[in-house]
């Protein structure tokens, strides 16, 4: 193993670290919690990833997404991440698409290639899709549930979607999941109550925007990398 990721070997072993060189894992969104999802994946050594979202960086995204400076503002996020991904680690081999994850377009993808999916899309239709698509190929998946209007990062939790507890969109999601025939699906979740934005954000006419914070969306994605990066070498440890 080279020296980039001799510190993660100290902890994982080789084995598990050729496991996750082989690995190729999808990150559908890149936002405030996949954008930390795939950091934490390319620096723990995982081989391939794809990356999939079809919006661009904007001044908003500054107070909490790893890929947004002043720099990268107006790119799109797949092509910043890309490059940045590149920059840790030239040897990660990393597809982009540039679209958004919609039920419509869930025919464009082969979802059997990929050894792990990590959801961090905007929309609950979307993620029911690709809980289903997972489902079908047999192939694991983590879904990030809300992190807006929160502060405490300590709330966040992983567990199956059908015991989870305090979240709203839990609420709807194990709702839709049975409808749908959806066994079992791994979620990181707050059970904190969601405060009310102090002032309104009229940023957008479409749907109500919520407040966020640098540090919530971050341990997200890091929660759900861990438990990526975990059960993709459980064997190996």
């Amino acid at each position: 193993m080279s020296e980039r990721f001799i510190r993660t070997e100290m902890l994982l072993g080789q084995d598990a670290l050729d496991c996750l060189s082989a690995a190729r894992v999808a990150v559908f969104g890149i936002g405030g919690v996949g954008g930390y999802v795939a950091e934490a994946l390319v620096r723990s050594g995982i081989g391939k990833i794809d990356l999939i979202d079809n919006d661009r960086v904007s001044i908003s995204n500054l107070n909490r997404q790893i890929i947004a400076t002043e720099k990268t503002v107006g790119l799109y996020k797949v092509d910043v991440l890309a490059e940045r991904i590149n920059a840790i680690n030239p040897g990660c081999k990393v597809a982009v698409s540039r679209l958004f994850y919609l039920p419509e377009n869930a025919d464009q993808f082969d979802y059997s290639v990929y050894d792990y999916i990590a959801d961090a899309v905007d929309t609950v239709t979307a993620k029911l899709k690709l809980a289903e698509e997972a489902q079908r190929a047999s192939v694991p998946i983590i879904s990030a549930l809300g992190t807006g209007n929160k502060l405490d990062a300590s709330k966040l939790r992983i567990d199956d979607i059908y015991n989870t507890s305090g979240c709203p969109l839990a609420r709807i999601m194990r709702k839709e999941c049975r409808r749908r025939g959806i066994r079992s699906l791994k979620v990181v979740y707050s059970n904190e109550d969601p405060l009310k934005p102090a002032v309104t954000n009229e940023i957008s006419s479409r749907r109500s925007i919520p407040g966020s914070v640098p540090w919530v969306p971050a341990v997200a994605g890091f929660l759900m990398a861990e438990e990526i990066i975990l059960d993709l070498t459980k064997k190996y440890r």
